[in-house]
C-alpha cells in the first residue's frame, strides 16, 4: 500500500523514528485482525462458531464476550448475524467498554451521537444497567435506517434510534447522564481496511475533519448534563482530531480528563504530544487491532432534575391479549399505538422515552410489536428479534442453513404439514423471523429492505 508523503512525514514528526516505521509497516504489510462480540443477552461463543466454521483466536482483552478469528469468512451468508447473534466490529472501537465502564455506575440516560452503523451502540446497549435508556443517533437518513436494523437485531427493549443533528439534540432541551461522540474524522486508522480512506486523505482533509468535530462537540455540549460524561473517540492518529481536540474542550468549557483504566499488558499508547493528559492511542504495530483514539472527560457542576413542561399530545396506549401472549412479562411493559404500529416500552422507562421520542423523532422506539389490520395482529420482525419475545406462543419451524438463507432473501418458502396461519421460523433453535403458513404456501415476513441481496 502507497501511503501519502505527507501523512508519513507526520508520523515522524509524532512518533520517534524506529516507531514510526513499525507502524507505517503495519498499516503496509500486515493484514487487519478479524473480531466479532456476541450478544449476550442471545448466545454463547460455540453456536457461532460452529456456525461460521472458523475457530476463535483468542478473545479481545478490553472487552468481554468479544473474540479475534483465525480467517474472516462470509459472514453476509451466516444468518446467525442476521439473528442478532453477534456484531462484526473492528477490535480496538471495543475500548469503548472500558470507558463506559469508567463513568457508569447505575441507571443513566446515554446518547451515543454518531452511532451508524451500530457497532459501538450495541456495545453500550448490552452494558449499560438495568433502568438506563439508550439513544443511538444518526445524522444521515441511509446510515441512520442501517442504525435501525443493527439495533432491532440486537433485541433490546431500553433503545432508541434517532435521526437528527447535533445542534438540534443540543437545542432541544434533553439532558443526557453520558453522550458518546465517535466523531467522523479523517480515517487514517482504517488505512489497512480501507482502500478508500488513503485516496481521500490530505492535510487539508484532517484540518477540515477537526473544525467540523469542534462544531459537533460545541452543539451537542448543552445536552450534557453537569457532572456527566463524554467519551470522545476518533479512529485517527492525528493531533489536530485528537489531542488538540480534547484540549479545546478542556480550554473552551471546563471539560476535565479523566483517566480510563488500562492493563500495561494491552500496550495502549498515552497523548502522542507527550504530554500527561489522560487520552488512549490505540497503534496497529502495538495492539491488536487498527488505529484509535478515545479520551473521558467530565462536565463540570453537579446535576439536579430539571422541570420540563410534558406534551399534553400523548400516544394511544393499548392492551390487546396477544401482546400478554407474544411478549415476555408484559406486566412490565406499555404498549401504545400510533396509526396502526403497536410498539412496547419498558414501563419504568416508558414516560422519559415518550418526552425523548416527543422531541427527536424516532426511527426505534423500544420494541415494535405488531401492526394492527382490521381486527387482527400481525407480529412484527422485530418482536422475532426481541429480547423479551414469548416463543413459545407460537408455532415454531426449525429451518436448515439453505431454508433460513432463501427466507432472508425474501424469497417464497414452504412446509410440509405445518400448521396455518404465523409462524416462528428458527435456525440453530433461535428466531430467525416470522412467515404467515397458508397452506399451499408461505408469506415471507422479512422486510425486503434487509434482504440479502449476494448469492452463494
Amino acid at each position: 500500500m502507497e501511503l501519502p508523503s505527507d501523512f508519513i512525514n507526520m508520523l515522524s514528526g509524532l512518533l520517534p523514528e524506529g516507531e514510526a516505521a513499525e507502524l507505517l509497516e503495519a498499516l503496509r504489510e500486515t493484514p487487519p485482525p478479524v473480531s466479532i462480540r456476541l450478544n449476550p443477552d442471545k448466545v454463547g461463543p460455540g453456536e457461532v462458531f460452529d456456525s461460521l466454521g472458523c475457530s476463535t483466536d483468542g478473545a479481545v482483552p478490553w472487552a468481554s464476550d468479544a473474540f479475534y478469528l483465525d480467517r474472516r469468512p462470509l459472514f453476509t451468508l451466516d444468518p446467525k448475524l442476521h439473528q442478532g447473534v453477534y456484531y462484526v466490529q473492528e477490535a480496538s472501537s471495543m475500548f469503548m467498554e472500558q470507558a463506559v465502564r469508567s463513568c457508569v455506575s447505575g441507571p443513566v440516560t446515554f446518547l451515543d451521537l454518531c452511532a451508524a452503523p451500530g457497532g459501538k451502540s450495541t456495545h453500550i446497549a448490552s452494558l449499560l444497567p438495568e433502568g438506563s435508556i439508550l439513544v443511538a443517533n444518526e445524522i444521515q437518513r441511509g446510515r441512520a435506517n442501517i442504525l435501525a436494523e443493527n439495533m432491532v437485531k440486537w433485541g433490546r427493549s431500553d433503545v432508541m434510534v434517532t435521526c437528527n443533528t447535533p445542534r438540534r439534540i443540543g437545542e432541544s432541551g434533553l439532558m443526557f447522564d453520558v453522550i458518546a461522540v465517535d466523531a467522523p474524522c479523517s480515517g487514517e486508522g482504517m488505512f489497512r481496511k480501507e482502500s478508500q480512506a488513503v485516496a481521500d486523505w490530505s492535510l487539508a482533509t484532517v484540518d477540515m475533519c477537526a473544525a467540523r468535530q469542534r462544531m459537533i462537540l460545541a452543539d451537542i455540549w448543552p445536552a450534557l448534563k453537569p457532572g456527566g460524561f463524554m467519551i470522545y473517540s476518533t479512529c485517527t492518529f492525528n493531533l489536530s482530531e485528537d489531542e488538540d481536540n480534547v484540549r479545546w474542550l478542556i480550554g473552551e468549557f471546563g471539560a476535565e480528563p479523566v483517566p480510563i483504566q488500562t492493563e500495561p499488558s494491552w500496550n495502549i499508547y498515552g497523548a502522542l504530544d507527550g504530554s500527561d493528559i489522560p487520552v488512549n492511542n490505540f497503534m496497529p504495530y502495538r495492539t491488536r487491532g487498527e488505529g484509535f483514539f478515545i479520551a473521558l472527560l467530565r462536565k463540570p457542576g453537579s446535576w439536579s432534575p430539571s422541570s420540563r413542561s410534558k406534551s399534553a399530545k400523548r400516544a394511544a396506549e393499548v392492551r390487546f391479549p396477544e401482546l400478554e401472549r407474544w411478549v415476555a412479562g408484559a406486566d412490565g411493559f406499555r404498549f401504545f399505538m400510533e396509526r396502526d404500529s403497536i410498539y412496547g416500552l419498558p414501563a419504568a422507562l416508558a414516560d422519559d422515552m415518550l418526552e425523548i421520542g416527543r422531541l427527536l423523532y424516532p426511527l426505534v422506539c423500544g420494541m415494535d410489536v405488531a401492526v394492527k389490520k382490521g381486527h387482527d395482529l400481525i407480529p412484527s420482525h422485530a418482536l422475532a428479534m426481541s429480547c423479551a419475545l414469548c416463543a413459545d406462543s407460537f408455532n415454531r419451524v426449525e429451518v436448515s442453513r439453505e431454508q433460513a438463507l432463501s427466507y432472508l432473501r425474501c424469497e417464497a418458502v414452504q412446509f410440509e404439514n405445518a400448521p396455518k396461519g404465523f409462524l416462528l421460523l428458527t435456525f440453530m433453535d433461535r428466531p430467525l423471523g416470522f412467515v404467515k403458513n397458508l397452506g399451499n404456501r408461505a408469506n415471507n415476513m422479512y422486510p425486503r429492505e434487509w434482504r440479502i441481496r449476494m448469492s452463494v
